[in-house]
């Protein structure tokens, strides 16, 4: 049974995920067997327990009878090797040679020849057609890039990645703290603190050490924050003057946190802020809500009541007129709509705004706008402890920095190795790096975590430096066997030598569920389940060093097969790295 004798079955593409056939062969042979469609059986087709390809849970489906008779009477075919009945399941194992040929086949056309030039094994076109706006990272300009932000920063980099590689149009968007009553604090500071030579060196730094400054003269004299108040109302109002210097705060700030971004393998498509959120949208949005009856009148300010919800009630306009962040999102969020038209907008953002975005998507639905159904709020946990071997972390660089430093000094303590490295300033940032993103992404996402420099970049266990170790390993098996390079086309490689091999079968099974990996993902806006797969990957594969030898085996036909698929597990490693925003090392 060739994979175009397949019945269809919707919502499969065995054309980008071969285990589609595996599963779709399993319940044509099973709806044979009982009255039960093949859509039907397919849906309860799910993955086995340990030494088990797949397997049916029978009382899903309600039946009696047949079931032993379907597992004594089966025959293998090119899709299943065998069935087993064991009380309410049935066990299916695939057929080794064909596993293998048809996964490492898929991969390495997936992923070297494709139309786009561009590895696409384990992406899909669920999404394609649909636009999605991702909101995230988005600190304050001139206050600290703390840890939430970092985490948003790892987390939204790769919801980006991951709804591109489902097709959706993406649209990564860092709305920055630009606006608000700090910057009058910082226009008062910087006529006595400033110095346009410091905010050229580094516009970031210098205004948080202003800030810092005139905060603590506010603190003594109640009246640098009249004068700041006065300030924030005159470029509310849109006078020029006090427009200028903000202006120029605003682009130096960006072009420093581009630098960075960079660094951490992060890029934008638009630099939005509280401050591009034209007025008239957020005159709209309190008018809208004025008619419908929502706004009340609290000395003075304007706030909107959703205790009917159990969201409290949250302030609209603060008493001088001037806004506040809740209207800016409101105004931002039908701007937004009104450009760009999307499916869905994801804001990536700390468990402690719960409440905040709550009450935002309640107000917008109370609007009525049949699109605030499609915003959705992807939350996290804390991060305890973050800080640099000196003190507190407050810079981005700073966090980068400090990880490239210990990475640097671990790998000087393997001389002979660390001479082999081209550009180790490099190499230690990028393993510093992934040793950051890791351990961030490595939990659900909800989960609060402490950050620990040493677990982080240990070797030992399931760090980042240990991935990009067995990313590494595998790039250095042509290196070492250049005699069997470049491989043959797949169809000319003899691969039934590795179903024979339990460690070979192992790495080749895990490498066929990838597109199912990014499929769960994108429902549940985890990164874990990529980092799972990811280190199960490099266990299976360091479990196959001793026994699927490349180098030294004397069988040329063996040999090649075996490099074939280590070559296959070293393109899907280096894809999963790269959805995770991580990029893969050459060597180390």
């Amino acid at each position: 049974m060739s994979s175009s004798a397949l019945p269809l079955v919707p919502d499969t593409d065995p054309s980008s995920c071969v285990f589609d056939s595996f599963r779709i062969a399993i319940a044509k042979r099973v709806s044979e067997a009982l009255p039960l469609t093949v859509e039907q059986v397919y849906s309860g087709v799910d993955y086995g327990k340990k030494g088990v390809d797949f397997t049916i849970a029978l009382p899903r489906f309600k039946l009696g009878g047949k079931l032993d008779e379907l597992a004594s009477k089966f025959e293998p075919d090119e899709w299943v090797s065998s069935v087993t009945h064991d009380k309410a399941f049935l066990h299916f194992q695939l057929n080794s040679e064909s596993l293998v040929r048809r996964v490492l086949e898929q991969v390495h056309a997936r992923t070297h020849l494709t139309e786009s030039k561009k590895p696409e094994y384990g992406t899909n076109t669920s999404g394609k057609g649909k636009k999605v706006i991702i909101e995230y990272s988005s600190p304050n300009i001139a206050k600290s890039f703390h840890v939430g932000h970092l985490r948003s920063t790892i987390i939204g980099a790769f919801l980006s990645n991951l709804y591109a590689s489902c097709g959706w149009e993406v649209v990564g968007m860092n709305y920055l703290g630009d606006w608000g009553t700090q910057f009058g604090l910082i226009a008062t500071g910087f006529e006595k603190y400033g110095s346009q030579e410091e905010l050229e060196k580094d516009a970031i730094k210098h205004l948080f050490d202003v800030y810092v400054q005139v905060n603590k003269d506010a603190e003594a004299d109640p009246n640098v924050k009249v004068e700041a108040a006065k300030w924030f109302k005159r470029m509310e109002d849109g006078d020029e003057s006090a427009l200028t210097n903000w202006r120029i705060w605003r682009e130096l700030s960006i072009k420093k946190y581009e630098e960075q971004y960079d660094r951490l393998n992060v890029k934008f498509d638009v630099y939005n802020g509280e401050s591009m959120v034209g007025k008239e949208w957020q005159d709209t949005a309190l008018e809208r809500l004025d008619n419908m009856g929502l706004i009340k009148d609290a000395d003075g300010a304007k706030i909107v009541d959703l205790a009917k919800w159990k969201l409290g009630s949250a302030v609209l306009r603060k008493k001088d007129g001037t806004s506040i962040y809740l209207t800016r999102d409101i105004g931002g969020a039908i701007e937004r709509y009104e450009k760009y038209k999307f499916d869905k907008m994801i804001y990536v953002v700390s468990s402690q705004q719960d409440l905040h975005l709550a009450q935002f998507f309640k107000v917008l639905e109370l609007m009525e706008f049949p699109w605030a159904k499609s915003l959705q709020h992807v939350n996290y946990g804390l991060v305890q402890g973050m800080s640099t071997r000196k003190g507190t972390v407050v810079f981005l660089d700073q966090i980068i920095k400090e990880a490239a430093d210990v990475m640097f000094n671990q790998m000087k303590q393997n001389e002979e190795k660390f001479a082999a490295v081209e550009d180790p300033e490099t190499v230690a940032r990028e393993i510093g790096i992934t040793g950051v993103k890791i351990q961030d992404m490595a939990a659900k996402r909800i989960n609060n975590y402490v950050f620990d420099w040493s677990r982080m970049l240990s070797f030992e266990g399931d760090t980042g430096p240990y991935l990009q170790y067995a990313h590494v390993r595998l790039a250095s098996i042509g290196r070492k066997n250049p005699h069997l390079l470049p491989l043959p086309k797949p169809e000319l490689i003899n691969t039934d030598s590795l179903a024979a091999m339990p460690h070979a079968r192992e790495i080749v099974f895990l490498l066929g569920t990838y597109p199912d990996v990014i499929k769960t993902a994108i429902r549940t806006h985890e990164a874990s389940g990529i980092v799972t797969f990811a280190f199960r990957l490099s266990h299976a594969i360091s479990s196959a060093w001793e026994t699927v030898i490349v180098k030294g085996e004397e069988d040329v036909e063996k040999a090649r097969a075996r490099m074939f698929m280590y070559e296959s597990a070293r393109d899907v490693l280096a894809a999963a790295m790269r959805l995770l925003s991580i990029r893969p090392l050459e060597r180390m």
